[in-house]
């Protein structure tokens, strides 16, 4: 069983930045692929930003340039890293890595708000 916490949002200004910070439990973080997801209200659940085992990494448009995935596999965790923060990025952010036989292990997300 994998377990994924996630830890950083909060409340910040346009502007701003946060970074977000993924948890996991169990022995297979080196070789799985990492994502965030985020869902805002009343809208589906998007892929934001992907980082692989071998650390190659992909992002939404909308946060390119300004977001940045890593992964310490040390400390089987993922980090989100969140620039020039805009109002639009307010959401329920969570990370996400594929189960062995289809589907997704998920953490209990974490709200990033920003202010205008």
């Amino acid at each position: 069983q994998v377990q994924l916490v996630e830890s950083g949002g909060g409340l910040v200004q346009a502007g701003g930045s946060l970074r977000l910070a993924c948890a996991a439990s169990g022995s297979i973080f080196s070789a799985n692929t990492m994502d965030w997801y985020r869902q805002a209200p009343e809208n589906q659940r998007h892929l934001v930003a992907r980082i692989t085992s071998g650390g190659s990494t992909n992002y939404a448009d909308s946060v390119k340039g300004r977001f940045t995935i890593s992964r310490d596999n040390a400390k089987n965790t993922v980090y989100l890293q969140m620039n020039s923060l805009k109002p639009e990025d307010t959401a329920v952010y969570y990370c996400a890595t594929a189960r062995p036989y289809g589907g997704y292990y998920w953490g209990q997300g974490t709200q990033v708000t920003v202010s205008s």
